[in-house]
């Protein structure tokens, strides 16, 4: 959900004192990192879920405070939409049976917030972009009661001063202006947290990076916007577009926009730091009383907050996260690559994958970004979410070569490396990577399903809307059952 804030508008002389605090917090970091003893034994996990409602009618339920009243656990909270919920996973390690114990206790999680969300007439889907929402649907009070979640709304439309244009083209078009920031509700992803030490850092959020096409297509869950059939991972390109603080003018003189990939491998998380306040105007400029100098000099950690928040309004796809837990100050890569669902099991072989890959990755003698511009993981970044279970990359020693077969050749050995030295049993690797292994196989990922079954329901004489519900009926019954997606049967 991101941090707290009070305010939903700023005076100049709070954004001039937000800058001037935030530049502070970078001086302190860079010390910290040379100085500083940071948390780091074992390498911990975590993820976070975001979670859409749907009504009787299968359509987005504007009532996520009603649902989380009913659920009544707090690792359950609200997201930006009042038809989202995110659920938050605590850290842990993967070793032995974890990662098996893990599946069961986020069912479980799962199916109790289902139960009460039932009870209240709603349902929780776990998918991408909710495929029946409507522009419509935003005419309605849409956002949840949170100052954060105004503030952006307010700080966007102040930095652009004109709507918002959507203009995706995939398979077909969508072009849309919006007046709010309500589309950036329709993505929900899945969130996936490694933490590692200073020194590791740099090479770990370069493999991550290297790993996004491939993540996107194997994991594609998103192909249906407001009616359209456009990217086989919509997300990526709606929330780019959903969230841009630019004005045409300065797309055109190639301003960054917050939704960023990157533009350079890194040395040191240092790097994306320092980036943050060079290119990035703050969005919610709120500083706190912390004089991050006199922390520091006390042997304590600084909780540097409005570096923290700035970088929290910064959205790349591999974010750097800087924490303090009990004292003791933390380092995270957050892998933001990937759509919710389709299943648990699913979720988890995406997972697996991730942390498996990046584990050899990031440690290998002569790395792959050494032997591959930038440039060209963004290509295939951008390949992956247009193409999903179609994409072609290019990848050294292959050249120009398939998702599919890049991944059962030569990644997916490596992640089961990984994972081995995780600790990871044998059983449990090849439950989540053997359902990698065969969406590979069969070439079949979330958003390949949607597609297929909303083009056999049409054929049946079905309308667009009508397709796409009775799509994401079937799409709940696949999801509850936990059976990995590339198991499900399109409708004859």
């Amino acid at each position: 959900m991101g941090d707290e804030v009070a305010a939903t508008t700023y005076t100049r002389e709070q954004r001039q004192a937000y800058r001037a605090k935030v530049r502070r917090c970078l001086d302190v970091f860079e010390r910290m990192l040379v100085e500083h003893a940071f948390d780091f034994g074992q390498p911990m996990t975590g993820l976070e879920i975001e979670l859409n409602l749907v009504n009787s009618n299968w359509e987005p339920d504007m009532a996520n405070a009603r649902v989380l009243e009913a659920i009544a656990d707090p690792d359950f909270q609200t997201e930006l939409g009042r038809y989202n919920i995110e659920f938050n996973v605590a850290p842990r390690q993967l070793g032995g049976q974890l990662m098996a114990e893990l599946e069961e206790q986020l069912r479980s999680s799962l199916d109790h917030a289902e139960e009460r969300a039932n009870r209240t007439g709603s349902e929780i889907i776990m998918i991408g972009i909710l495929p029946t929402l409507r522009t419509e649907h935003f005419e309605t009070d849409w956002m949840s009661a949170n100052p954060r979640y105004q503030a952006l709304d307010e700080a966007v439309f102040a930095a652009r001063r004109e709507d918002l244009e959507l203009d995706i083209r995939g398979v077909e078009h969508l072009k849309m202006y919006a007046d709010t920031i309500a589309p950036e509700s329709a993505c929900t992803s899945v969130q996936l947290h490694l933490q590692v030490s200073p020194a590791d850092f740099a090479a770990c959020w370069n493999a991550a990076q290297v790993l996004a096409g491939p993540q996107l297509a194997l994991g594609a869950n998103s192909p249906f916007l407001f009616g359209k059939r456009l990217w086989a991972e919509t997300r990526t390109e709606l929330f780019l577009q959903a969230t841009d603080t630019r004005s045409l003018e300065l797309r055109n003189q190639g301003v960054r926009p917050p939704v960023f990939f990157g533009e350079r491998w890194i040395t040191s998380i240092f790097d994306l730091f320092e980036e943050n306040v060079r290119y990035f105007p703050a969005l919610l400029p709120e500083c706190t009383d912390e004089d991050p100098e006199a922390v520091l000099a006390a042997g304590k950690a600084p909780r540097l907050q409005e570096m923290r928040l700035h970088n929290g309004t910064v959205y790349r796809w591999n974010r750097p996260v800087y924490d303090v837990v009990d004292g003791r100050p933390h380092l995270r890569v957050e892998n933001r690559v990937l759509p919710a669902g389709p299943t648990v099991v699913d979720v988890l072989a995406n997972a697996a994958f991730y942390y498996g890959a990046v584990t050899v990755l990031a440690t290998e003698d002569r790395p792959i970004w050494t032997k591959m511009s930038f440039d060209a993981a963004r290509a295939n970044f951008d390949a992956g979410a247009r193409l999903g279970a179609d994409a072609v990359f290019y990848w050294p020693g292959f050249g120009q070569v398939t998702w599919d077969e890049l991944i059962l050749r030569d990644l997916l050995p490596k992640a089961d490396e990984g994972l081995a030295r995780w600790g990871v049993d044998k059983d449990v690797r090849d439950r989540y990577l053997g359902i990698v292994r065969d969406r590979c196989i069969t070439q079949r990922n979330g958003a390949w399903w949607q597609a297929e079954t909303v083009a056999a329901l049409e054929r049946r004489g079905l309308s667009r809307d009508a397709a796409l519900t009775e799509m994401l009926k079937l799409y709940s019954q696949g999801m509850h059952s936990n059976e990995p997606v590339h198991t499900w049967e399109v409708p004859g």
